[in-house]
């Protein structure tokens, strides 16, 4: 198997370290805007650089792997799909419905293949959890909290073309509630404040979210993010039934202390990042895109299941914006894929 690989920068160097070294990928072709980046990592890797992204295609591959900027994505699947290619994108697809609905539609009409990068789908604290929702461990599901909590905000050229906390950071809280819980967002209230750093107001964001959501089953999820947690990178889910109550992410690198005189310690080593804390996740996509590929397994995140966390990150802007509960049916796109 030959894989495209379109993007070698941080997420893109792991996602192509993955491949070179799987038993099933013979070969790999790295391209990137930066030409001198992907000629130093494919030298590295032992695999060929592309001059750019016409020659991914003109050579040949089997498959295609998307990890360029956001503003690049819809139109990569779209070409990716024209040329009949199976595609693993980074996600979002694009960073406005219309962006992301076009080039879905030209996944469908083409009958191609679409993964999303959803990592947390393949980690083990929240399959454990959607394995204890499902078999009726927690009895009754009522609440669920959760948390993502940068430990240092990026740079700030990059905040305008990031798509804002919601789309960036809390889109992957929304899809893996979805994932977890099997049910469906009815309904959002949401805020945000930027009195953080001046460059969040400068580029229209917000350094700090919040957001309340009501699940199609009555299920209540209480949802944060921010930029400036100075303890460490901290990623959490509690989930709280009439039966018994499970935490996702609570491990001897959470960056939290406890002021209770016989609680935990704080950690020797906190959490840095995602791509420390998800790295087997990342990995596991991969490994899983792969055998999408050779036809061994179904997709297990395609378009329409990354358009159902978008348009909730949607919903939460213009909830953030209009100070109002926003109802999902106000968001296009609204036929859900069908959660197993």
């Amino acid at each position: 198997m030959r894989i495209g690989v379109i993007g070698t920068g941080r997420i893109g160097t792991i996602h192509a370290n993955t491949l070179s070294r799987h038993r099933e990928v013979g070969s790999l072709i790295l391209t990137d805007a930066d030409p001198a980046r992907a000629q130093e990592l494919a030298h590295r890797l032992g695999e060929t650089a592309a001059p750019g992204v016409e020659e991914i295609f003109r050579w040949g591959v089997d498959a295609v792997v998307i990890t360029t900027a956001t503003s690049a994505h819809a139109e990569l699947i779209g070409r990716a799909a024209r040329s009949g290619l199976p595609v693993f994108c980074e996600k979002p697809i694009a960073l406005d419905l219309p962006g992301s609905l076009a080039a879905i539609a030209e996944v469908e009409a083409a009958g191609t293949v679409l993964q999303m990068g959803f990592q947390r789908r393949f980690d083990a604290g929240y399959t454990g959890a959607r394995e204890a929702v499902r078999s009726g461990r927690l009895g009754r599901l009522h609440t669920v909290r959760a948390l993502t909590s940068d430990q240092a905000p990026p740079d700030a050229a990059w905040l305008p073309l990031s798509g804002g906390l919601y789309r960036d950071t809390l889109i992957h809280d929304f899809d893996v509630l979805r994932w977890v819980t099997g049910r469906e967002v009815t309904d959002v209230y949401a805020a945000g404040s930027d009195a953080g750093p001046r460059m969040f107001r400068e580029a229209g964001d917000v350094d700090t979210a919040a957001a309340l959501l009501t699940l199609d089953d009555g299920t209540l999820a209480t949802l944060t993010a921010t930029r400036m947690n100075g303890a460490g990178y901290d990623v959490r889910m509690e989930l709280a039934g009439e039966r018994d109550q499970i935490v996702v992410g609570l491990d001897d690198r959470t960056p939290i202390a406890s002021t209770e005189p016989t609680g935990p310690p704080a950690a020797d080593k906190p959490w840095t990042g995602f791509l420390e804390r998800f790295g087997p996740a990342y990995e596991a996509e991969l490994n899983a895109f792969v055998e999408v590929v050779r036809g061994e397994r179904a997709n297990p995140c395609d378009g329409r299941e990354a358009l159902q966390a978008l348009r909730v990150a949607e919903a939460c802007e213009v909830s953030r914006r209009e100070r109002r509960p926003v109802h999902l049916a106000e968001v296009p796109g609204g036929t859900s894929p069908g959660l197993a």
